[in-house]
């Protein structure tokens, strides 16, 4: 469950590394109604390959202000089982930010690839981008 209870080999206290700082900063920067994938949220921290890292961190967090329930897998699907108090925590938070959450899943718009392209090659900073 994200949000504070720890599991497995991650039961010792999260001290705060840069990497985990930059993780954290960068879900507070997705912006409440909006959904972004572990792998962006690694890059946007700088962290390329990063998805599985950006995981451990929210799953170690005990900040109850984090956002967590904004990261999503890269299918736009909610990562817990959908048994788990921790799916339907997630759900609910972001169906009360307005997104639609159906069988799990969260519908994104999609970009076309010269959007995307267009964005990374001329977009100013992702800190000091202005939202659509």
């Amino acid at each position: 469950l994200h949000g504070g209870v720890l599991s497995g080999r991650y039961r010792t206290a999260m001290t705060l590394t840069t990497s985990a700082k930059a993780i954290l900063a960068a879900v507070r920067r997705i912006p409440a109604g909006e959904v972004r994938g572990y792998g962006e949220v690694a890059r946007e921290a700088g962290f390329p390959r990063g998805a599985r890292l950006v995981a451990r961190v929210l799953s170690e967090s005990s900040d109850a202000s984090l956002p967590w329930h904004r990261v999503l897998r890269s299918d736009g699907r909610i990562a817990m089982p959908p048994d788990s108090a921790g799916f339907a925590e997630q759900a609910r938070r972001l169906v009360a930010e307005g997104l639609v959450v159906e069988g799990g899943r969260v519908r994104r718009p999609r970009k076309s690839p010269l959007d995307t392209l267009d964005e990374m090659l001329w977009a100013p900073p992702a800190a000091t981008r202005r939202k659509r």
